[in-house]
């Protein structure tokens, strides 16, 4: 007997989203652990369908106490289960957005977002098994994106290599443990190795405890050299990481690493978090002591620069504002979340013109080199065309 047909589900590949085209709605809310909750959004149409690479993350635009605000969150679901998408989120202790998405965001509720963006993902071209070895290394709620992927090798059954280490505070909070033993089974070649600091409320537990350390790493993964590595989590976990793998001897050219984490207000005319000044064809020890361009005498009025984007229109920006400040009084939708350079989410191409950029490492020199800037933190030196 052949199922009913269902009425939300197109019959034919449906063509991409945009942000303009309608919102989504909530429609399932998964408890994961005592703090950590998954939430199924689908789009409100089946006019649209969501196209994203496991490992990318979409930037929520909330209404909170007639408080426009934005945060970004990876994608916990694999794009190969094209119906709905889902976000994993903790619920931070004095977290204004995770409280709010854990006490509010029920079944029917509608959102809008922006996205996807970010490139700790897959490569694009065609989607085959890696040559290298994998090592996905995750903190908390770190897991999200590593678990996209893994999703992703499963529903495309791709003999993936792939060693999966996550660390937790306790058996109660690993984020999808019974799926990790799931996909352990039904995947040849890939395996999932748990550390957890503590026993918790599970005297009974019998896998590894402590922190995680190279020596753990070492005998949990032999080949540790010869692999290619994806590391989310906590900035401490990270560091922590990057640190063993120094020790190790790791060519940290196959090291990537993602983390969202911006519980702090969003607040885009925020001043950038730390100087990382670079003007947007090579990094310059002097670009940030260079006054803006236009700036004269004291008090007098600077002339705002054209900004022109590549897909169509642009806007005006003044000399003393960001890229994303101006962007947004033009009532332009660009994607963010930290507003200080730290996460990344705004990254944009330079195509042409120069700007004052305060970063707190949201790009690396390299793609700093290569023409990337980020709105959120960069100020105009003349016109300037980007790959909008």
């Amino acid at each position: 007997m052949s199922s009913p047909h269902h009425p939300d589900l197109a019959d034919a590949p449906a063509p991409a989203w945009r942000p303009d085209d309608e919102g989504f709605l909530c429609v399932q809310v998964i408890d994961e652990t005592p703090d950590v909750r998954t939430f199924v959004l689908r789009l409100e149409g089946a006019a649209r369908s969501f196209h994203y690479r496991p490992g990318q993350f979409v930037t929520l635009a909330l209404e909170i106490d007639g408080e426009r605000v934005n945060r970004c969150y990876t994608l916990s679901s694999s794009p190969t289960r094209p119906d709905t998408l889902a976000i994993t989120v903790k619920r931070v202790p004095g977290g204004r957005v995770s409280n709010w998405l854990h006490d509010h965001l029920r079944p029917g509720t509608r959102l809008d977002l922006t996205g996807p963006a970010g490139a700790f993902c897959f490569p694009p071209g065609p989607v085959s098994a890696p040559a290298r070895g994998q090592l996905y290394l995750s903190g908390g709620s770190g897991i999200t994106p590593l678990m996209s992927m893994s999703r992703a090798w499963a529903d495309l059954g791709l003999d993936a290599d792939v060693h999966f280490v996550h660390a937790a505070r306790t058996p109660q909070d690993v984020v999808f443990a019974e799926e990790l033993t799931l996909l352990a089974r039904r995947l040849p070649r890939w395996r999932a190795t748990v550390v957890c600091e503590q026993r918790g409320a599970t005297p009974g537990y019998s896998g590894l405890t402590g922190r995680l350390s190279l020596a753990t790493l070492r005998a949990q993964v032999p080949d540790l050299l010869t692999r290619e590595v994806w590391c989310c989590g906590p900035a401490p976990f990270m560091a922590a990481v990057r640190a063993m793998l120094g020790e190790a001897g790791f060519d940290m050219a196959r090291y990537h690493e993602e983390s969202f984490s911006f519980e702090a207000s969003a607040d885009p005319v925020a001043p950038a978090a730390s100087p990382d000044a670079a003007s947007p064809d090579a990094a310059s020890p002097d670009a940030a002591n260079t006054p803006p361009a236009g700036a004269g005498a004291a008090g007098a009025a600077a002339p705002a620069f054209a900004v022109r984007l590549a897909k169509g229109g642009g806007f005006d920006c003044a000399p003393d504002e960001t890229l994303l400040q101006a962007s947004r009084r033009a009532g332009l939708r660009w994607p963010f979340s930290c507003a200080s350079g730290v996460c990344g989410s705004c990254r944009t191409r330079r195509l042409a013109g120069e700007v004052l950029m305060q970063q707190g490492g949201g790009l690396r020199p390299r793609e700093v080199a290569q023409g990337w800037i980020l709105p959120c933190c960069s100020r105009p030196l003349s016109d300037v065309a980007l790959d909008r």
